[in-house]
């Protein structure tokens, strides 16, 4: 367990992500897709409540970040010409579902529970941009889900108590981010020899 107030480092992470994240959509290279955004904005905010509530301390403060990092990246994507992704079915079938999630996450009274509706619409909220960045790789940056999935292994490493209720959210993030990463690089880490 690393000593706590190393989160700050943490949160400077985060913050990182999400500023290279912001002048890429600025720059027209990076379009995110709402239906991933929007969500992505409440459930780390709900999470965070939730894991106070079952006690969790300082380590809540890169899945709040995730929010608020969230939340400034939907403003400056709505805010600039031509940065948004244009929404099709799937993708409003996958934000319908994870604001459903997110409700029964708020209305589940039982912590653990709770969390793992927080992580269901979260989940779901990664699908259009797994699926974007699948098919059009180069409307995604890696910097909204690499800076994070650092600041997330320290918020799992200055965790006092490991109940699921306070370590699950950073860890799904960690596994999300990487996935994520990974889709967006495929043809770069998995080239494909041309048949000659």
């Amino acid at each position: 367990m690393l000593p706590e107030n190393i989160i700050f480092f943490a949160v400077f992470l985060n913050l990182i992500g999400a500023v290279l994240y912001i002048k890429s959509i600025a720059k027209g290279h990076t379009k995110p897709n709402l239906a991933s955004w929007i969500p992505w904005v409440l459930a780390p905010f709900i999470a965070v409540f939730f894991q106070l509530k079952a006690g969790a301390g300082l380590s809540v403060l890169p899945i709040f970040m995730a929010g608020l990092g969230s939340l400034a990246i939907v403003i400056t994507a709505a805010l600039t010409k031509n940065a948004l992704w244009k929404l099709r079915t799937l993708d409003i079938c996958c934000l319908l579902l994870s604001i459903a999630a997110i409700v029964l996450y708020i209305l589940t009274h039982n912590l653990d529970i709770s969390i793992i509706f927080a992580i269901l619409s979260d989940g779901l909220a990664y699908v259009p941009s797994y699926v974007k960045a699948w098919k059009f790789p180069d409307t995604e940056s890696t910097t909204a889900y690499s800076w994070p999935i650092l600041a997330n292994i320290v918020g799992l490493l200055v965790i006092k108590d490991w109940h699921f209720t306070i370590y699950s959210f950073g860890l799904y993030l960690v596994v999300c981010d990487i996935a994520m990463i990974t889709i967006i690089h495929r043809k770069k880490l998995f080239p494909v020899e041309s048949k000659s």
